[in-house]
């Protein structure tokens, strides 16, 4: 049987059919037991080589590591019988289940009791029936599974309807290759495709309010470390940013010797010197080069879907639609737009976005942030698409507007519409901070359009 790619198969020993009493099982522990006793006393007998194939040491270590597949997915079902009958609570020396599980399972006393225990746990719900064959069949181990189960539990709600038995695929078969980190790893992934209308986009806003940069902690030894904590599309932009200035350079032909770490800590302090440098001046340098392939109706609508970067360091980052849509207003992405089967529709270049002469003219216009009640700086702000890119907005200074990175994102998540007016004092940016009213904006416009 497939799950997502990931072959589940049935053992000819009775995983499904149960053709062996208990006592026979016992016995054949007891063998197995007997056969890696002493172990390692015969294996100078193993011939040499063997590579990937199934011979030699490598094959050898495959088959065990089945064998111990297979134990735990029976230490499984054992702690599920368990507490279907409740024996750990029997008696004078009644036990929480995972206590019962440390006591007679020493082993789990380093640590997998409560892994054990609460994948046990749910392998009587119909809906976990895939995870429950794919232990039982030595594809998941109980750790990967525990984890399985829990991003499910907590993906569950957020689907649109019937897509639950795909996710549950493709967090078995990410667990079953990658273990437990790409299990979590393809959670963007999967509500890109399976989550509910802006479901994406609300977790990565969320994951914004966890941005950080710590205070330095000093040791007196002349360094100072500091904790940064970046959400998907800071991680983005910085990977974008130091990619070029942290790559190895060679000095008169030999190699450089700095590790990794250290080129990159270098080129971070690099580009805050030319951040620092550039004062009130537009910078010459883009802000950052991201190359991010997105279909067009996704990046349309704003809901559903996701662009994904390519070309850099971070490439793979799953980025959602109104998360590319603030980016493209003043970030020199290069939007590579894709028709439903994958072809090229455009190719965007760095030129449609507000050039550094407009960008004087718009510091000179606006004054700083165009936000109501904000005073941050000019060079301290982004040009923003008053009709969005996406929409065909165009990059001249009657559709732009100054807005702070905060003020920036507020606009585009709560979809506020602004608009050059004219005055006796000349022309300022007035935004509509009704909820929704670019849409109206949009629906407005339509309507104007020739048939």
């Amino acid at each position: 049987m497939w799950y997502g790619g990931v072959s589940v198969v049935a053992s000819s020993v009775g995983v499904m059919e149960g053709n062996l009493t208990v006592e026979q099982r016992r016995e054949q522990i007891a063998a197995a037991r007997e056969a890696l006793a002493g172990f390692d006393g015969s294996l100078w007998q193993v011939p040499g080589g063997g590579g990937g194939g199934g011979g030699g040491l490598a094959g050898l270590l495959g088959e065990v590591d089945a064998l111990g597949a297979m134990c735990e997915a029976a230490k499984v079902s054992i702690v599920a019988e368990a507490m279907e009958r409740g024996e750990t609570s029997e008696g004078a020396a009644a036990m929480t289940l995972t206590q019962w599980v440390r006591h007679h399972a020493p082993s789990t006393r380093a640590g997998g009791a409560g892994q054990l225990v609460a994948v046990a746990q749910e392998f009587g719900k119909p809906v976990n029936a895939p995870v429950v064959l794919a232990i039982r069949s030595g594809v998941l181990p109980v750790r990967s599974a525990a984890v399985v189960l829990a991003e499910a539990d907590r993906l569950r709600p957020l689907l649109v309807e019937g897509a639950q038995p795909h996710v549950l695929a493709g967090l078995i078969e990410m667990a079953a290759q990658h273990g437990p980190r790409g299990c979590r790893m393809v959670r963007p992934a999967l509500l890109a495709r399976y989550g509910q209308d802006g479901e994406l986009q609300t977790q990565q806003d969320v994951a914004r309010r966890f941005v950080s940069l710590s205070q330095p902690v000093e040791d007196g030894t002349g360094t100072a470390e500091y904790r940064l904590v970046l959400d998907v599309e800071g991680k983005a932009v910085l990977e974008a940013a130091l990619g070029p200035l942290s790559a190895p350079r060679p000095v008169q032909g030999d190699r450089d010797l700095r590790s990794c770490d250290q080129r990159r800590g270098e080129a971070l302090v690099t580009l805050v010197r030319r951040a620092v440098a550039a004062g009130e001046q537009v910078g010459t340098n883009p802000k950052a080069q991201l190359v991010v392939t997105m279909d067009w109706e996704s990046l349309v609508a704003g809901v559903r879907g996701a662009g994904v970067t390519v070309g850099g360091s971070d490439t793979g980052t799953i980025l959602a639609p109104e998360t590319v849509r603030r980016l493209a207003c003043d970030a020199s992405v290069v939007p590579v737009l894709l028709g439903s089967e994958g072809e090229v529709l455009d190719q965007g270049r760095a030129v449609r976005f507000f050039t550094p002469a407009q960008t004087r003219r718009l510091w000179l216009r606006d004054g700083g942030c165009t936000y109501p009640g904000c005073s941050m700086p000019p060079h301290w702000t982004d040009a923003h698409h008053l009709v969005h890119w996406a929409d065909f907005g165009t990059s001249d200074l009657g559709n732009a507007a100054l807005l702070c990175e905060r003020h920036h994102t507020i606009v585009h998540s709560r979809r506020y519409a602004g608009q050059v007016v004219h005055g006796d004092a000349g022309e300022r940016v007035e935004w509509d901070r009704t909820l929704g009213s670019y849409d109206q904006l949009l629906a407005r416009r339509a309507a104007k359009e020739p048939a």
